[in-house]
């Protein structure tokens, strides 16, 4: 008894949601062009830390071969920006991550990435809101912050911020009545600000062209004797390295590129555009992919106009660019470089928000979040409630708390959901019953048991049910046909989830033991070695079972190397992250799981679905000749 329990308890825990794609009906207004997905995706991805970033990797990290360091991580971008394109094409819905983790792996990981990506897009909203209100601040001779340190002072060490942030209520709160008004008019405002950033962007790369010195690329350790570097030498090798493109070695290009990295991070919000882009399947996918190059092709030009108008170790780490053009003699640029900053928060502000209500409405929708938050408004066509309700999060964070412990939190969550949508492409590129047209709808093979499956589509004939499979050295290595099946499917899905728990545990090898690794210590190189070929055996296995030949707008190349690749960069960066992060990680997770077992698990649209099937399986059915039409199957 009690067994089966905690089997059917297990069940609903991993149980898919089936999505009907038969209809393009939606509560939602379809009137986001490709233009309006591209900009979206640039605003919130090129933010301010394009006018920072660049100053603080080059001088600390990498030198001029910050170029490089944006190139590598904009391909471990595009990686993950390639699996959220497949599944754009695939399941053009509103909920990004979790949706599509919700119709691959299960629930738990759905809610897992949704809670996730919800606690993100709150703490992004409000750390980008307090550091719009700080660059006004600076601007205007820090007479806000000033007055209210003198009057309201409230500082806790890790808690509260120094002084309550009202500016920064109030720019969430008007931004939060612009969203509530409509996605058209967001989406207008958003284009506006992106392109004046994109201006100011232009006239800084190609002013740092005019003025640059290509011997700032080129310094070797006599030509610096006369500038003003630290007395030590101790410190003067830490500020300039070993010269030349690389000062600090191959390794400092790559530490550099880890932190690049975050810098493309939020093109994942044109995911969650599926019911209010006019063509979702084709405009997503070019979306992310174009937004994603024009901010490599950004951050690539001002890193390079940097880093030619000055000399790399005698940049301004908290003011770059300004700075740089004082040096060259261009003093009066700091206004245009101000006036871009802002536009930059601005779109990046606009695009934390954006996505933030869509995704609780999603969850919400289907029963993992209070019902309430899932309504939409009528007239506007948005979710009112969970805009508000969202903003409100957002804003009380943003006047009260001190949020630089708060941010690695962002980056856990979006790289949890990364590595998710990785994993949830590469399970169903080998699944069967894929559709053949966008317009078709599929039925996944893992979803749920055979009797299951003959009960949701009738096309799976009591013939196709007979014919067992099992598995063996030859169905793993070199399986029978060319199209998936049932074995298949479920092959790949175990191969997953065993390959996801070897890169974890490689990287936390890799993170550990890398001291031990350089020293060439046996036993951590034979470890390290041992765990590489079993990935390695997983991974052929899973490149020869057969995948599906669906037709989709856009599909991700070069399976499955392009999704563990990504997964692996992602884990990777999840692991560098402090022991600080994970506790406040954990915590959150505690309050999702409350949220979850006392409300979620309950009242799931996709479990009332699941007992309104099976009562009527148990009806004797007499209707041999009946057949479903194909828009009651489903993914």
């Amino acid at each position: 008894m009690l067994r089966e329990k905690i089997t059917v308890f297990g069940k609903k825990l991993i149980r898919r949601r089936m999505v009907d794609l038969s209809s393009d009906d939606t509560h939602f207004a379809r009137c986001l062009s490709t233009l309006d997905l591209v900009s979206l995706g640039v605003g919130s991805t090129l933010g301010a830390g394009v006018y920072v970033l660049a100053g603080e990797v080059a001088k600390e990290m990498a030198g001029p071969s910050i170029v490089l360091s944006f190139l590598v991580a904009a391909l471990s971008s595009v990686l993950a920006g390639l699996c959220y394109a497949e599944f754009g094409a695939r399941v053009p819905k509103a909920g990004s991550a979790y949706l599509y983790s919700y119709v691959t792996v299960g629930e738990i990981w759905a809610f897992i990435a949704g809670w996730n990506l919800i606690l993100s897009y709150v703490i992004g909203t409000a750390s980008v809101a307090r550091a719009w209100s700080a660059t006004f601040d600076n601007i205007i001779g820090n007479h806000i912050s000033t007055f209210f340190v003198t009057n309201i002072p409230m500082h806790v060490p890790g808690v509260l911020a120094e002084h309550p942030d009202f500016f920064a209520l109030i720019l969430i709160l008007l931004l939060t009545v612009l969203l509530s008004f409509g996605v058209s008019e967001s989406a207008l405002v958003n284009k506006i600000f992106t392109a004046v950033n994109l201006l100011v962007l232009g006239f800084v790369v190609i002013a740092g062209f005019i003025k640059g010195d290509i011997k700032n690329w080129q310094l070797s350790e006599e030509s610096h004797g006369n500038l003003s570097l630290p007395d030590t030498l101790d410190d003067k090798k830490k500020a300039f390295g070993s010269g030349g493109f690389f000062p600090f070695g191959l390794e400092g290009m790559l530490t550099g590129a880890a932190t690049c990295f975050y810098a493309f991070v939020g093109f994942d919000c044109i995911a969650t555009t599926g019911e209010e882009a006019r063509n979702p399947q084709r405009s997503i996918p070019i979306g992310i992919i174009v937004s994603l190059l024009i901010c490599f092709v950004a951050y690539f030009g001002v890193s390079a106009s940097l880093t030619l108008m000055v000399p790399y170790f005698l940049l301004n780490k908290s003011s770059p660019l300004p700075e740089a053009f004082k040096a060259v003699g261009w003093e009066p640029a700091r206004y245009a470089v101000a006036v871009g900053s802002l536009c930059a928060l601005s779109t990046s502000l606009l695009g934390s928000m954006f996505p933030m209500p869509r995704v609780i409405h999603a969850m919400a929708e289907d029963g993992l979040l209070f019902k309430f938050l899932s309504r939409i408004h009528s007239g506007r066509k948005t979710p009112l409630i969970a805009t508000f309700v969202s903003g409100f999060f957002a804003a009380v964070f943003a006047l009260f708390l001190d949020l630089k412990d708060l941010v690695d939190l962002m980056s856990i969550g979006t790289l949890l959901a990364y590595s998710l949508v990785a994993v949830c492409v590469l399970i169903l590129r080998y699944q069967p019953r894929q559709p053949n047209s966008p317009k078709a709808v599929e039925m996944l093979e893992l979803n749920g048991n055979e009797e299951e499956r003959v009960i949701m589509n009738p096309a799976v004939t009591a013939a196709s049910a007979q014919h067992k499979e099992t598995v063996s050295l030859a169905t793993l290595f070199n399986p029978p046909g060319d199209t998936p099946t049932v074995l298949s499917g479920r092959i790949v899905y175990v191969c997953v989830a065993v390959i996801a728990a070897l890169i974890t545990v490689i990287c936390v090898v890799l993170t550990l033991n890398m001291d031990a690794l350089k020293d060439a210590n046996v036993g951590s190189v034979v470890l390290l070695v041992l765990l590489l070929v079993a990935l390695l055996i997983f991974t052929i296995i899973i490149w020869r079972q057969p995948q599906s030949n669906a037709r989709l707008n856009f599909k991700v190349p070069f399976l499955p190397l392009v999704p563990i690749l990504s997964t692996f960069i992602n884990i990777l960066l999840m692991v560098q992250l402090d022991k600080g992060t994970w506790a406040r990680f954990a915590i959150c997770m505690v309050v999702g799981f409350v949220i979850y077992f006392a409300y979620g698990i309950w009242n799931s649209v996709e479990g009332k679905n699941a007992e309104t099937a099976r009562a009527t399986a148990e009806k004797p059915l007499h209707h041999p000749g009946q057949d479903l039409s194909p828009g009651a199957a489903a993914v």
